[in-house]
């Protein structure tokens, strides 16, 4: 059976992060991507203009006919806006999604720098969603949030991911992308393992738009197919980085990722 991969999150109306950038990218990779959106943005490359956010009981709706029809392997949670949204979101995992591997990326900010969740919803994400996280996908800013200190080199992500480890995740990716240097590294942290690195060499682009959104999707396609963390972990990141390499190069800021890339090396 094709690996079937709920997502719960936010409209992209440019097309290069938020649900748009899922459902390309679950696809790519050879799963059946389902949705339930929480949140309509009205953006572009160069910013976001609007948020409009979807009732609770509408996202908890969303989620209800998905799991009960078609059912999910894994499910992948980006933008939730507001608390009561985070609040719903986790109740119904709780009761409709026992069990199913759960990839928390804790979208906190736009790469213009526009915030995509309220205050109250950071406190939510914290205390509500990641104790059920499979694995928390936060990029350096957001893991400072989650676990109250600076990220400012590998030793302070491995901090950070040990900290939000003790909030509840089964485990925490840390990605670096953020912090200065020419080479990227992201830390996975699970409970009982020591500590694993990924490194690659720093792609100079502007086109970046959508990277984590991308990178949660593709590493919850992987569970869902079966594979293990860091083997999903590797493959995300090799699609992520063939898709910034091969960006088509759209829009006057931040432009999208070429979702559409030749995966073969990297289906499961």
């Amino acid at each position: 059976m094709i690996a079937r991969v709920l997502i719960v999150a936010g409209s992209d109306s440019g097309g290069g992060a938020g649900i748009q950038a899922d459902i390309k990218t679950v696809t790519a990779l050879g799963g059946y991507a389902m949705t339930a959106i929480a949140a309509l943005t009205a953006q572009n490359t160069e910013g976001v203009a609007a948020i409009h956010d979807v009732p609770p009981d509408f996202v908890a709706l969303q989620m209800r006919l998905a799991l009960s029809d078609i059912g999910a392997d894994a499910v992948k949670t980006g933008m939730l806006s507001t608390a009561a949204v985070v609040d719903t979101v986790a109740t119904t995992l709780g009761t409709e999604a026992p069990g199913v591997s759960l990839v928390v990326d804790p979208v906190m900010m736009a790469k213009g720098g526009h915030s995509l969740l309220a205050d109250a919803a950071v406190v939510a994400v914290r205390e509500r969603l990641v104790p059920l996280a499979r694995v928390v996908t936060p990029n350096a800013p957001e893991a400072e949030i989650l676990a109250g200190i600076a990220v400012r080199s590998e030793a302070d992500m491995i901090e950070a991911g040990s900290r939000i480890l003790a909030l509840g995740a089964a485990a925490v990716l840390v990605k670096g992308g953020h912090l200065d240097g020419a080479e990227i590294v992201d830390v996975l942290l699970e409970r009982g393992r020591p500590p694993q690195s990924f490194r690659g060499a720093r792609i100079d682009t502007r086109h970046t738009h959508g990277t984590g959104c991308t990178l949660a999707s593709a590493i919850a396609t992987g569970l869902a197919q079966g594979l293990d963390l860091p083997s999903a972990v590797g493959r995300a990141r090799a699609y992520v980085r063939e898709a910034i390499a091969t960006a088509p190069g759209l829009g006057h800021g931040h432009g999208p990722l070429n979702h559409g890339h030749t995966v073969k090396s990297f289906a499961g």
